[in-house]
């Protein structure tokens, strides 16, 4: 029933928009230091180069996973957007050292809502890189997808239209 609910409402809307999740700079998924995201093989989106460490959803919709390690989150949208935030670089090597997770498996959020709080000293001090992606990961399903090109924003402002 869930499945049905989402593809009803996917397909009522024609576009839709996911806000950045974090303080900072846009970096293009493109460019980011890890093939994984920049090859494109987990899906299109963007990055952020935060300012502070405060992860906030992207939308409204229910949380879908949790990694162990508290450095990715997966979110299913209302509109049926499958997105992955990805704290970091490499950051599953801190086994969760450094993050604070604030939401749960199947919780409901809307756009702005705290997800998890990281410190960013803890990760580059490990040698790596706070660059955050934001990867649709079912992007196929999906006409078009429009990322903001580099640029300073905030959590809350507009960064990826998405068409059905």
């Amino acid at each position: 029933m869930f499945e049905k609910l989402l593809g009803k409402l996917k397909r009522s809307r024609k576009s839709f928009m996911l806000y950045s999740p974090l303080n900072g700079e846009i970096v293009p998924l493109r460019e980011v230091s890890d093939e994984v995201f920049s090859s494109g093989m987990l899906g299109d989106g963007i990055a952020v180069e935060p300012k502070d460490g405060k992860l906030v959803a992207p939308c409204a919709g229910v949380v879908g996973h949790i990694f162990d390690t508290q450095h990715a989150i997966n979110i299913v949208s209302d509109f049926g957007c499958e997105i992955l935030l990805h704290i970091g670089l490499d950051t599953v090597k801190l086994k969760g050292k450094g993050f604070n997770v604030k939401v749960k498996e199947g919780q409901r959020i809307n756009k702005g809502d705290l997800l998890c709080e990281f410190d960013k000293d803890i990760i580059k001090g490990a040698g790596l890189k706070c660059t955050t992606p934001m990867v649709i990961t079912n992007a196929n399903e999906f006409t078009k997808i429009d990322a903001r090109p580099r640029c300073s924003i905030n959590a809350g402002d507009s960064v990826l239209k998405i068409e059905n």
